[in-house]
């Protein structure tokens, strides 16, 4: 599976995870949809999973008048998703790449606004993790 799939699958995971409240393990079989599992899909969803309440609190600092209840959906977890990768996988993939999928995922899944959005927001969190 391709990495940027890899993501796409995490972030319908993660949104399935956060809406209906189901486990990660059902979440990701789910997205599979029978497909042959990933090692790095798996390790996006409970990754992120794992670290939410932190990445949650490293994304709010970076919210101007709003909450991190109050985005949309899909950014939220695609915001999560890209934080995770920021600071957890920075060994394996660049930070420039990181944001550059995000953007991409979130012009085909998100609103009008949520590419420029999700860019401000990782900008400013890429920023502050490579000091």
């Amino acid at each position: 599976m391709k990495r940027r799939t890899a993501r796409e699958k995490a972030l319908q995971a993660l949104f399935q995870i956060d809406i209906s409240k189901v486990e990660a393990s059902d979440a990701i079989e789910h997205v599979l949809e029978e497909e042959v599992g990933d090692d790095y899909l798996n390790k996006l969803v409970y990754g992120t999973v794992q670290h939410q309440q932190e990445i949650d609190d490293e994304i709010k600092g970076y919210l101007e008048k709003w909450s991190i209840d109050r985005l949309a959906a899909v950014d939220r977890n695609l915001l999560r998703l890209a934080v995770y990768e920021l600071k957890y996988c920075n060994e394996e993939v660049p930070a420039n790449v990181v944001l550059d999928e995000a953007i991409e995922i979130a012009k085909l899944y998100g609103d009008d606004q949520s590419s420029r959005f999700v860019n401000g927001v990782l900008s400013k969190v890429k920023q502050n993790i490579s000091q």
